[in-house]
């Protein structure tokens, strides 16, 4: 379980590096620190990457299928 904060920081990470990537094919400069997360995120392994990305999409997953319960659940009772 020592890994759990690196997966947060991965993750992290792995967004503002996508953000830095929208605007960077928007045209619009990049701050030094979107740069660096950019850079950072490139210089990852794939295996860091891919459990970042998997992380992300299991707890998203896992938020709509909760959500989803919750909204159909009271349907199904009403």
């Amino acid at each position: 379980m020592s890994e759990s904060p690196e997966v947060f920081d991965d993750l992290y990470l792995g967004l503002r590096a996508g953000g830095a990537l929208r605007k960077q094919r928007r045209g619009e400069s990049l701050t030094p620190e979107e740069q660096e997360a950019l850079g950072r995120w490139q210089r990852l392994s794939t295996a860091r990457k891919s459990l970042a990305l998997g992380a992300f999409a299991i707890g998203t997953f896992g938020l709509g299928l909760t959500l989803g319960g919750l909204i159909f659940g009271r349907w199904r009772r009403a």
